[in-house]
């Protein structure tokens, strides 16, 4: 799931059409969900992993008509495993129905769970996002394995965008399923309480310690150079954190108004995820001490330079 920045750090700026089962890889095979939008691209990214007895990586919303067509596509071969990288509901509802007509366990992430409780009043503006009835025959952990006929998946734990995020390596192909943690059309959206600053760049800078060669992302088209990428992504945080810095010290102190000064021309659909976004952050410098509010961050709290 995307946030409100602009999708300034694409590499490849090919998206994938939704409707067909097509190659994308060694090993790799993509079918897009048609549940396009502003938040999810062209759709949600489901992929096939290997060839006979296979896995599927995040099946996508509750749409039969998406499983429909993919068991058709696969009709000639056997579903393995299927592997959720997280619990929001364009990824995770879908494992339900396939596991249904295949008999295949669900494994990956754990059930949902928050980054913090909701303190007093507090309203969680994506929880209709949650999928909370995701129960997996298997969690995988970092460095969990499941695999078959020459393809293996590993486990890499990458919690930000939800806590429960987990990345999927394919030692095989050089490759990372990121997701939603890592995308090429747009950056992620971190929401709290469903997910933490803090946590989403620290997984950020665990990913530039690995040597994955391309990235399969939950929407758009693959990243190809994630070096290169994943500096500009801890780029961007930092000059996003900065410019929210400038605006309390010119005398902001309301998300809505930091929103108004940095997202300047944003597209009134994405302005709820532009507030989340700078809500996200501002809970982080909080938390470091570099803000303050009166006590608990909020969405609607009023904050000023500590």
């Amino acid at each position: 799931m995307a946030d409100a920045d602009e999708s300034s750090l694409t590499l490849d700026p090919s998206m994938p059409a939704p409707g067909r089962l097509e190659p994308v890889a060694p090993l790799i095979r993509r079918r897009v969900a048609p549940n396009g939008g502003p938040f999810t691209a062209t759709g949600t990214c489901t992929y096939v992993i290997g060839t006979g007895r296979v896995a599927i990586l995040d099946p996508g919303p509750d749409d039969p008509s998406h499983i429909d067509a993919l068991l058709a596509d696969l009709s000639a071969e056997r579903v393995a495993a299927i592997v959720v990288t997280h619990t929001h509901r364009d990824h995770s509802p879908g494992a339900r129905l396939l596991a249904t007509r295949t008999g295949a366990p669900i494994v990956g992430c754990a059930p949902h769970r928050p980054a913090r409780a909701l303190t007093k009043g507090e309203v969680p503006l994506l929880d209709a996002s949650a999928d909370r009835g995701h129960a997996p025959d298997r969690i995988m952990t970092e460095g969990d394995i499941v695999s078959g006929p020459g393809w293996t998946l590993v486990a890499v734990e990458t919690p930000g965008h939800t806590m429960n995020h987990l990345a999927f390596a394919l030692p095989e192909a050089q490759a990372l399923f990121s997701g939603d943690h890592v995308m090429a059309w747009s950056t992620t959206i971190v929401a709290p309480p469903d997910g933490a600053m803090q946590a989403y760049l620290a997984s950020i800078e665990k990913l530039r310690g690995r040597d994955e060669t391309v990235y399969w992302p939950g929407h758009g088209g693959p990243v190809r150079e994630p070096a290169r990428f994943l500096r500009g992504l801890a780029g961007h945080r930092r000059q996003r954190e900065a410019a929210i810095r400038a605006r309390l010290s010119r005398g902001d102190t309301g998300i809505d108004q930091i929103v108004a000064a940095i997202y300047q021309g944003l597209d009134p659909r994405l302005r709820g995820a532009a507030a989340l976004s700078v809500f996200a952050h501002l809970e982080d410098l909080v938390g470091r001490g570099l803000v303050a509010t009166d006590g608990a961050a909020r969405l609607d709290g009023t904050y000023r330079p500590a």
